[in-house]
């Protein structure tokens, strides 16, 4: 068996920066111990696996260790890998049938642009745990969909958190975030842990901004923002609020083309 394999770094427009993902193309659905397999050989944050379906495409997200229900940066590099292959019609939009419903990418000179969900929470009360292990000072946090998205008084605690992610491993995904500095180009910042699902630190995190656009959008009364996921290797997104959808756009490089060959 043999299944095409990419790796793009996602939400940049140069190699070794953004957030990495692995793009498999499949002719048919794999069993999904086998589709969890590879992920694990991969070793990034997120693989996926992407199969023509009846003019759309199938697409479905693997860590190393579970299956997750939406994925910004993967879904941007399959379809960055899908034009770049000449497997999608350039101009047309690309749909892509997911647990999370149908999403769509559309492509503007070298910026792609996804059509995700808007998420909003409820007011929550960070557990004294969570808080004593991200070393951070609450000014508001909310729970949205199993994960804390936690607001701090500056972009520098955002940048200097250093969690223990063996104690956060018991806890749920965190988003910690700040209003952009003064003079910065950026709305907000932001840093993602989730070492709940195998994920320490991801670098640049598409879903994650499906709960910020809002939150900050309501904050700072815009529709429009740029933001900056402030991870070692950082990552770009443009972000537009449209109703109960997230717009969100970026850049993609290709680092890696290769060939799974499996012998089973």
């Amino acid at each position: 068996m043999n299944i095409p394999f990419f790796q793009a770094d996602a939400f940049t427009s140069v190699p070794f920066k953004g957030n990495m993902a692995a793009v498999c193309i499949l002719d048919d659905e794999l069993p999904e111990t086998l589709m969890q397999q590879i992920a694990a050989e991969n070793n990034l944050a997120e693989t996926a696996f992407v199969r023509p379906a009846g003019g759309q495409f199938h697409l479905r997200w693997f860590t190393p260790v579970v299956e997750v229900p939406l994925c910004g940066h993967a879904t941007l590099a399959t379809a960055h890998i899908l034009w770049q292959e000449g497997l999608a019609q350039p101009g047309a939009a690309i749909h892509f049938e997911t647990l999370s419903g149908t999403l769509s990418a559309v492509k503007e000179e070298d910026w792609i642009t996804l059509n995700f969900p808007a998420l909003t929470g409820m007011p929550a009360q960070l557990p004294a745990e969570i808080k004593e292990i991200l070393g951070v000072e609450p000014l508001h946090t909310i729970d949205v969909f199993n994960r804390y998205l936690v607001e701090v008084a500056t972009a520098a605690e955002v940048v200097a958190a250093a969690p223990d992610f063996g104690k956060l491993a018991r806890h749920p995904k965190v988003i910690i975030t700040a209003k952009g500095e003064a003079g910065s180009p950026y709305d907000f910042v932001s840093r993602f842990f989730a070492p709940c699902i195998g994920i320490d630190e991801d670098p640049v995190t598409g879903s994650a901004h499906c709960c910020l656009a809002p939150y900050w959008g309501g904050k700072l009364g815009k529709t429009e923002m740029l933001a900056y996921q402030a991870s070692a290797r950082g990552g770009v997104l443009k972000l537009r609020l449209e109703g109960d959808r997230t717009l969100l756009s970026g850049q993609a490089v290709t680092v890696i083309k290769g060939m799974y060959t499996l012998n089973i």
